[in-house]
């Protein structure tokens, strides 16, 4: 039993603001379509993300249609939950999977928190924000349940997870409060390939089918965009990546402006042996330098040979040594600036005496200084 599991392919992106962009996200689902079908797999589990907005544009939502129609005619079915970019801010807004009916099964809309797929628990929450997030776990509990009875078990999520997003506000769950019944873990919304151990099976993260962001291009560079092919048929789950030939090319590049007509020419050297126009990132910095002679140089030297020129410029600055003779007392600073303010010696006195019970953790004595001590007796 095999099944594919691919997240975010955010069709209708714009991406630069150029329609060759656009087209290249919806090249690459075709291909999503014709490799998924190369592998004869017997379903697929889509994590969420398919458009990039929750009112696609006619032609995301004919690319989508497309893909779908061919894929039934395989005999390989679709189960899906709607993502982030898929859903409006909207009470009771619908994503737009729900236009394919027939052709794809949404989890957790119109009350239907799973399916069974021949013997397989196919269960799925949509997109919960932060704010929502006990809904989210009440619902994680309640699939664990109704998962118990089944053999083999999926879970489709598009949420951010502490251990993968580690700055506050950015995740919604943290590892552990995801349930450990499960054989497979189907995530999106991180746009990074992730397969690591929890619970009783896998957690995957299939990452996004295309560059969506520059600070992708490392994963992308390390381990392919595509998707995974799962086969549960064995003891084990065997997980194979699938990657995508039709990514266009991206070049990032930093260097110092001192070595910029080396690098231009390497780099014209590595674009003539692409077959496609590459998008071009260039981290450039030094300590001094004229920034609109050198975009002008970088401009004329690619400007037929790039789709799209990526430019950052930083200045570098010269460190200065600062010395400091002798040691100073902060109570010093703080009488020195209430003289100045010609406050009362009393008053200096009192604000030296509360720093000092402050910077000792002394708080329940300040707080009792301050109030009966000063302000009452004044």
């Amino acid at each position: 039993m095999k099944f594919a599991h691919l997240a975010d392919n955010h069709l209708g992106y714009m991406q630069y603001n150029l329609s060759d962009r656009e087209t290249d996200f919806y090249d690459n689902f075709s291909e999503v379509i014709d490799k998924i079908i190369e592998e004869r797999v017997d379903f697929v589990v889509h994590s969420g993300d398919i458009f990039e907005f929750p009112k696609p544009p006619i032609r995301a939502l004919l690319t989508v249609l497309d893909g779908l129609r061919r894929l039934k005619e395989k005999g390989i079915l679709v189960y899906a939950i709607p993502g982030n970019h898929d859903i409006s801010m909207r009470k009771d807004a619908l994503p737009p999977q729900l236009l394919f009916r027939g052709l794809i099964k949404v989890i957790g809309r119109n009350k239907n928190p799973f399916y069974v797929h021949k013997e397989i628990f196919i269960g799925g929450v949509p997109y919960c924000s932060r704010f929502y997030t006990n809904i989210l776990k009440e619902s994680l509990e309640q699939l664990s349940k109704k998962a118990e009875n089944h053999r083999k078990k999926i879970l489709l999520l598009h949420q951010g997870i502490d251990k993968y997003l580690s700055f506050n506000g950015s995740y919604e769950l943290k590892i552990g409060e995801l349930p450990t019944n499960f054989d497979y873990y189907a995530l999106g919304h991180i746009h990074r390939r992730i397969i690591q151990n929890y619970g009783q099976g896998k957690l995957v993260y299939p990452g996004s089918t295309e560059i969506w962001r520059i600070d992708e291009y490392e994963d992308y560079k390390n381990k392919g965009k595509g998707f995974y092919v799962v086969d549960m048929g064995g003891d084990e789950l065997d997980i194979q990546p699938i990657n995508l030939e039709t990514i266009r090319p991206f070049i990032k590049e930093s260097f110092n402006v001192s070595e910029l007509d080396d690098r231009i020419q390497a780099i014209k050297n590595r674009i003539q042996e692409l077959n496609r126009k590459p998008i071009l990132c260039l981290n450039i910095s030094g300590k001094s330098y004229d920034r609109p002679t050198i975009h002008n140089k970088i401009n004329s030297a690619f400007r037929d040979m790039i789709l799209y020129l990526k430019p950052d410029y930083t200045t570098e600055v010269e460190s200065i040594d600062v010395s400091v003779s002798g040691e100073f007392d902060i109570s010093d600073l703080i009488k020195e600036s209430l003289n100045t303010s010609k406050e009362s010696q009393e008053r200096v006195d009192f604000a030296v005496e509360l720093f000092h019970k402050l910077s000792s953790d002394k708080v329940d004595e300040a707080k009792q200084m301050a109030d009966h001590e000063f302000y009452r007796r004044k």
